[in-house]
Formats: C-alpha cells, sequence, structure tokens
C-alpha cells in the first residue's frame, strides 16, 4: 500500500516539472542591447488574429462557447463572453506586469516618458480544463516586440513566448481565468529574466 503514495507523489513532481519547464522564450530579431541602461518601458497588450483551442479564429469560439452556455441557461453564454473579454484586463495583464516588474531590473507600466514600448502580443490561448481527476492544462504563446515608443512600426527587437503554462498549485485551478492568469504571470517572470540576462 505504500508504494501508492510514493507513486503519485513520483507522477506529481513529474508534472510539476515538466509544467515549469516546458516554456521556450527565443530572440528571432534585433538585439536587446538597445535597453542597456533603460530603468522604464512603456507596456502593451494586443490579441489580434488570436487562435484559441482548436480554432484558429478566437470569435469562432467565443460564438460556440455562447451557443453552449446559453443552451444549459439563458444568458450564461453572454455572461462568461464578457468574462473571457474582460478577464484581459482585470486578471491577465495585472498578473503578467507584477510579475514581470518582480522579476525583472527592468519596470514595465503606462510609462509616456519611456524611450521603448514592449509589446506583448498574445498569438494562441489554450484555455484548458479541470473537472477534478481529469484536466487539460491551460498555455498561452506571444510574440514580444520591442518598438520605438514613438512610433510602434520600428521594431528593434523580435521575441517569442512559446508554451507559458496555466495551471496553479494543488490543482484547484477549475476557472479558466484563474489557469490563464498563471500563464501571463510565468510569461512575465521567464520573460524579464531572460531580457535580464541578455542585457
Amino acid at each position: 500500500m505504500k508504494f501508492i503514495p510514493k507513486a503519485l507523489s513520483l507522477l506529481m513532481l513529474t508534472a510539476v516539472s515538466l509544467t515549469t519547464f516546458a516554456q521556450k522564450i527565443r530572440l528571432t530579431e534585433g538585439d536587446l542591447s538597445v535597453l542597456k541602461g533603460e530603468t522604464k518601458l512603456n507596456v502593451l497588450y494586443t490579441y489580434d488574429s488570436l487562435g484559441v483551442g482548436k480554432f484558429d479564429n478566437e470569435d469562432d469560439y467565443i460564438a460556440k462557447k455562447v451557443e453552449e452556455y446559453n443552451k444549459k441557461e439563458s444568458g450564461r453564454g453572454d455572461t462568461w463572453a464578457k468574462a473571457w473579454k474582460s478577464d484581459r484586463n482585470r486578471r491577465f495583464e495585472p498578473k503578467f506586469h507584477e510579475l514581470f516588474n518582480e522579476h525583472g531590473d527592468l519596470k514595465i507600466g503606462k510609462y509616456k516618458n519611456a524611450k521603448y514600448t514592449l509589446i506583448f502580443h498574445t498569438t494562441f490561448i489554450e484555455p484548458g480544463w479541470n473537472v477534478g481527476v481529469m484536466r487539460k492544462n491551460a498555455y498561452i504563446d506571444a510574440e514580444v516586440f520591442i518598438v520605438d515608443a514613438t512610433d510602434n512600426s520600428k521594431v528593434l527587437a523580435k521575441l517569442t513566448v512559446n508554451d507559458a503554462p496555466g495551471r496553479t498549485f494543488g490543482g484547484y485551478d477549475f476557472d479558466t481565468g484563474t489557469r490563464l492568469a498563471e500563464s501571463y504571470a510565468i510569461a512575465g517572470k521567464k520573460l524579464a529574466k531572460f531580457i535580464n540576462k541578455k542585457i
């Protein structure tokens, strides 16, 4: 009987390890050395051309979920759709912001006088699911652009963030927004550390 708890513990540690180290960040264009000596970056979040789960188009995903939820309970889908959009500035962006600033020398925020802007463009969301005994972890992919604050078309560096995992310790992340907030938190933390190393 002692074997089962040990096996479960080992399995849980393995799952946590895989989740922790799955994320990949790469510098694909330009040079981050332009950020040397800077202390603040303006920040902008974008979500255009966003794929979600099996859907290439976020609008198609939203339409399907609204229809499904409204069939179960009138108005539930419409409420869900509003939360899906509002979670961005209510939960996701604050988590990214908080963890980036906590783990990096550069601070991001709404700095009008900053020389450069960091654009965090989410390209894909896997919402995941959690039904207690079974789960699929959430994750996000993104492109990150360091641009001239006076002209966003002047890209000085481009990075990719792939597979930023979203789950909470203990597995009580039954809410999609909770899982994805963790994805943004992990992305912010790891991106800040990556930029620190490069500059």
